[in-house]
């Protein structure tokens, strides 16, 4: 009889467990479901999975071939066309040869003009990125920024038309120098928009723990900000020696082109590689056409060079 009363006392505990119990399960259930869809128990979902990744992959393949093709279509065209007469007396000889007529004053023209462009027109650029970057204030910054960007969109040949009008005109006439500074105005902002995004990708707090030390803000931008960003800034400075290398109208302009081999004569016209191939490819002979050809090839062994030289040099610093 007293063990009626425990009995009933312990049916309410009982039935209280087996209802925990059943709770439990139940609850486990959607568990063990999510563990066997994350232990990928489900092949349907999987093979999906994969389907689209496998995809996805050839989409991105086929994206990139199709951005290659045109490039690797241009140099195989050119190399095709222009190999025939690319010679050791093409190379060594000026247009003015009557025997054997070569392109050595565009390309020594080139390599004279780029080079004055590029430093005038990047240190120039430097400068004025460094200032909107660093200095300026956020409404002039932003006035820059848009005049800068209004600048890359103008056609190459107005530069050649200011020039024109300005340098040619009123001081040197057709000239080297004035084909120099009409690069140097194409290269202007494009090493401004470069240098301004660059440096506003190096972190801030790399300029707040130079400015704890005391230092000065310009100090800082010279001596800490412009090394970190030194790979960036080489980048820009070579789109700008590509992009000026490449042009050929202002030069139509300023320069003029010459068949004399001209070196260091800065008062007088000057032949380049971009007046070469555009002034012979107009000829109606075919052994000009294909020295025009030669040229486009020499055009991009030159800019390939350098572009591998500094990028060379700036892989190597930033391993060092």
């Amino acid at each position: 009889m007293s063990d009626g009363p425990a009995r009933r006392a312990g049916a309410p505990e009982d039935g209280g467990t087996i209802a925990a119990a059943s709770t439990s399960a139940a609850s486990a259930a959607p568990r063990r479901t999510a563990e066997e869809r994350l232990l990928g128990r489900q092949p349907g979902h999987e093979l999906r999975r994969q389907a689209v990744d496998v995809g996805m992959r050839f989409v991105a393949l086929a994206a990139a071939v199709i951005v290659i093709l045109p490039l690797i279509a241009i140099v195989g065209y050119v190399l095709v066309r222009g190999l025939p007469t690319l010679t050791l007396d093409f190379l060594t000889n000026s247009s003015g040869d009557t025997e054997s007529p070569g392109a050595l004053n565009a390309i020594l023209g080139s390599l004279q003009m780029v080079p004055v462009g590029l430093a005038i027109g990047g240190l120039l650029g430097i400068l004025a990125g460094i200032y909107l970057a660093e200095f300026a204030g956020s409404r002039f910054a932003a006035g820059g920024t848009f005049l800068v960007d209004v600048l890359l969109g103008v056609p190459s040949i107005l530069a050649g038309v200011l020039l024109y009008s300005t340098v040619v005109t009123y001081w040197t006439g057709s000239s080297a120098i004035a084909g120099a500074l009409a690069l140097a105005v194409i290269m202007f902002p494009i090493v401004i928009r470069a240098t301004e995004e660059v440096m506003r990708l190096v972190p801030g707090s790399i300029r707040e723990a130079s400015l704890a030390l005391g230092i000065a803000q310009w100090r800082t931008v010279v001596s800490v900000v412009m090394p970190v960003a030194r790979a960036g800034l080489l980048t820009g400075l070579m789109l700008a020696f590509a992009r000026g290398f490449g042009e050929t109208a202002p030069l139509l302009f300023t320069a003029r082109g010459s068949e004399a081999l001209n070196v260091g004569d800065w008062r007088s016209p000057m032949a380049a590689l971009p007046l070469f191939v555009y002034q012979y490819s107009r000829l109606p002979n075919d052994l000009y056409v294909s020295q025009a050809w030669s040229a486009a090839i020499v055009l991009l062994a030159i800019v390939l060079a350098i572009n591998v030289i500094v990028r060379g040099r700036s892989i190597t610093s930033r391993v060092e």
